[in-house]
């Protein structure tokens, strides 16, 4: 028997509009507020109380409704979603049900090691945030209110993804959208994406066919909220659910169950209302929406994609598909490539040897410089200081200056990363942290072979060693001899001129 994994998302993305959902309390309060200070009787559900919709967060639903290729709504309206639970004081939650804002849209994903993957959405709607249940060590449940009435989007998936790998992929392109349109910060961390997992399994044959089109019960794993949660969730149920389907009792009911980080498994919670449950109905209090003339104007404000930005640094910058991704995953990083590439073509263009004939060779090799000393260098750096690359002082027109100097061979690359940690530190020109640290390039070669006499004079055992075969100590001669200039030698000069002597 050969098991396929089918799994929908249902993800919610917390927009980042200045008031709540249905009132104007501080949508963008933090973690350190006391509790149940952020609230007020609209979204604490008090008797006569009206909802008035937040047009922004429309706005955006819509916006991302059409960056992920779907259909928007003629005519939309808001619901009541009837269940009880501490964090929804109404004992109702204001969503949408048969006529949400979008249907129907996709979004293509790279899955490492499985490669392109269309995942089709089934539908995208607005609704607001429950409260925060808090279970303190006495087994107490106290509830914040601060974050309910939130806007939230959710979009919900069709049960095209078949591994964990595609699921985190999905996730973490879900991620960057809402962060390249502007809607949400999506951290998971804080809660602004979170995602119910469900996954079922079915069989198939030899090439991955269903043998039957039904699908069968699934199992929801609750707001799972971190990617590698969501990774070890799949594969832990992928695993729970194939042990019950060998001994003849695959899961027989939809089932909702929790995740438990600690000990890496998921808990059988209750299981799964229907639609039915909920007791839909039309939301009384606010009318529907007509959003035909609202979808025109919002279309005309969206931002270049993350795909489109993909394949325009890939066509213009000519970079490789590792390093362009690597790039637009963090939209800094990518608005601090575009600036700095751009002061980098305008030099290329205007040397003398720059020709026709010549400028594609030339800018590959510049490229290539310029995604190693970013990609590499700079963001080790970064990573080794703690430094944000949002706050650092290096602007993107200082460190184009450094590759155009790296490019001529002004400096050398033991000398490059002190210049680009100095630039770190003070923020200053790298032509001025040259001339402070003295780490011009050594061109003067009457004197590099003087320091070279002086090594192979003082290092007379090992010069024995490597004539008589051992060549590897030529690095050994190399680092004595950067060590003599302080690291302004070229490396590969410096070999050279070494075998020459030593030879």
């Amino acid at each position: 028997m050969k098991l396929q994994p089918v799994i929908g998302l249902e993800t919610h993305i917390q927009l980042k509009t200045k008031s709540k959902m249905f009132c104007s309390c501080d949508a963008r309060a933090n973690n350190n507020e006391a509790p149940n200070t952020n609230i007020c009787p609209i979204c604490l559900g008090h008797p006569g109380v009206l909802p008035i919709p937040n047009k922004q967060a429309i706005e955006w639903a819509i916006l991302l409704g059409l960056a992920l290729g779907g259909e928007i709504a003629k005519y939309s309206k808001f619901d009541r979603k009837n269940y009880f639970y501490p964090d929804l004081p109404k004992a109702y939650q204001i969503s949408q049900f048969d006529l949400p804002i979008m249907q129907n849209g996709h979004l293509l994903i790279e899955v490492p090691n499985e490669g392109e993957c269309d995942i089709r959405i089934e539908r995208l709607h607005l609704e607001e945030d429950a409260a925060k249940n808090i279970h303190d060590n006495a087994g107490n449940t106290l509830v914040d209110f601060n974050r309910g009435g939130t806007p939230l989007c959710e979009i919900v998936t069709k049960p095209d993804i078949h591994s964990s790998a595609q699921a985190k992929a999905y996730l973490q392109e879900m991620r960057l959208l809402a962060r390249c349109l502007g809607v949400s910060d999506a951290d998971m961390e804080k809660g602004q994406l979170r995602c119910d997992v469900n996954i079922s399994l079915r069989e198939v044959d030899d090439k991955g066919n269903a043998l039957d089109n039904k699908l069968h019960p699934k199992t929801e794993i609750k707001n799972v909220n971190s990617f590698r949660s969501v990774e070890r969730a799949i594969e832990y149920e992928i695993k729970r659910q194939t042990e019950l389907w060998e001994i003849g009792t695959p899961p027989a009911q939809t089932t909702t169950r929790g995740w438990n980080d600690a000990k890496q498994i998921t808990t059988e919670h209750r299981t799964k209302e229907g639609s039915a449950d909920y007791r839909y109905f039309p939301e009384p209090d606010i009318p529907p929406l007509e959003l035909n003339e609202i979808t025109d104007e919002v279309k005309n404000t969206m931002p270049e994609l993350p795909w489109d930005k993909r394949n325009r640094f890939a066509t213009e910058f000519g970079f490789k598909k590792e390093d362009t991704k690597q790039m637009i995953d963090d939209l800094a990083l990518a608005d601090f490539a575009e600036k700095s590439m751009s002061e980098l073509g305008a030099w290329l263009l205007g040397r003398e040897d720059v020709t026709e004939e010549n400028v594609e060779e030339h800018r590959k090799k510049l490229n290539k410089l310029f995604c190693s000393w970013l990609l590499n260098k700079l963001i080790g750096l970064l990573t080794e200081r703690k430094i944000d690359i949002r706050t650092m002082k290096i602007t993107p027109e200082n460190f184009a200056e450094f590759i155009i100097m790296m490019a001529e061979n002004r400096i050398t690359g033991t000398k490059g990363l002190e210049v680009l940690d100095a630039m770190l530190e003070n923020g200053s020109d790298p032509e001025q942290i040259i001339s402070d640290i003295g780490a011009s390039r050594m061109d003067d070669m009457d004197a590099l072979y003087s320091i070279i006499d002086t090594v192979i004079e003082e290092n007379s055992k090992e010069v024995e060693r490597y004539r008589t075969g051992e060549e590897k100590l030529i690095q050994f001669f190399v680092g004595q001899v950067m060590k003599a200039t302080k690291g302004n030698a070229d490396a590969g000069t410096t070999a050279k001129a070494l075998k020459e002597k030593l030879q």
